[in-house]
């Protein structure tokens, strides 16, 4: 799941980064989902996107090393 907003840019290079590695996700647009932004608070702590749940695992922000490492990408 990735948790975003359509402004922001972090957010839009993981998107395109999980599309150029074949990797399906769920795009979640807390802007306009209150209810999801609750959600994504209560998971990771933070209102900043993008955040990332892999498997229940949070990442904050594009950070490609532990994505790749929760993905088992190289």
């Amino acid at each position: 799941i990735v948790f975003s907003t359509p402004t922001c840019s972090f957010c839009n290079a993981a998107k395109s980064y999980f599309r150029q590695k074949g990797v399906k996700f769920r795009d979640v647009d807390v802007s306009r989902d209150p209810a999801a932004a609750r959600d994504m608070v209560r998971r990771s702590g933070q209102q900043g996107v993008p955040v990332i749940d892999i498997g229940g695992r949070i990442v904050v922000g594009f950070d490609r090393p532990r994505i790749n490492q929760l993905l088992g990408l190289k």
